[in-house]
């Protein structure tokens, strides 16, 4: 059980130790595709497989190591004026992180001791969808709400001031192909990454 619980921590300390690397390294963890818009994150990934690994309690701790590098990078590096603004809020940068975190271990512990491996397969490529969904969709409900009295701060950083629909319904269309590719690449890459690591883990917790 001592052994368990070194080998845990330190695959916890591993993946941390990602997580920073990818939050400071610029185009490592933040790929930026349309210059006005916020990157995509490969950091999803990276807590995705986390949560998939070690399960929901681990993937919470670094789902909310993840949100607040997020804090410090926007307070110390932003790339963009909307991510400034949006990921200085502590409860966006935090709380979807976290709960992805959280929501990828759940899905994959649920999946993952079943004998048939399409199965779990299907299981890490849902985690990782989820785990991808939850941060994106969070992010946008509390934009949303936290500036809902104000949604000119928003749509004036994205150049859509005269863009009279609901911010979120603006956000939902303006970020969905962020998204959209975030959760398509997660769900694929998460069980092809995870699948042979948790061979190697599951032998040495069992050694």
């Amino acid at each position: 059980m001592r052994n368990k619980k070194t080998l845990d921590l330190t695959l916890i300390a591993i993946f941390a130790a990602l997580i920073i690397l990818q939050s400071v390294i610029p185009n490592l963890g933040y790929i930026r595709i349309i210059p006005a818009l916020p990157s995509i994150s490969t950091l999803v990934l990276t807590v995705s497989i986390a949560g998939a690994l070690l399960g929901p309690k681990s993937g919470l701790i670094l789902g909310t190591f993840t949100g607040l590098m997020s804090l410090f990078v926007a307070y110390t590096q932003p790339a963009d004026p909307l991510s400034l603004m949006l990921f200085q809020n502590v409860v966006i940068a935090v709380v979807p992180r976290a709960l992805m975190g959280l929501f990828s271990g759940l899905v994959a512990s649920a999946f993952k001791k079943n004998k048939n491996k399409a199965v779990v397969v299907f299981g890490y490529a849902l985690s990782g969808f989820v785990t991808a969904a939850t941060n994106t969709l969070l992010v946008i409900a509390f934009t949303s709400l936290f500036f809902m009295g104000d949604p000119t701060m928003v749509t004036g950083k994205l150049g859509m001031l005269g863009n009279n629909s609901p911010l979120i319904w603006i956000l939902l269309t303006v970020l969905g192909f962020n998204g959209i590719v975030e959760a398509t690449a997660t769900a694929i890459f998460t069980p092809i990454i995870t699948l042979p690591l948790a061979k190697v883990f599951n032998r040495m917790r069992n050694s």
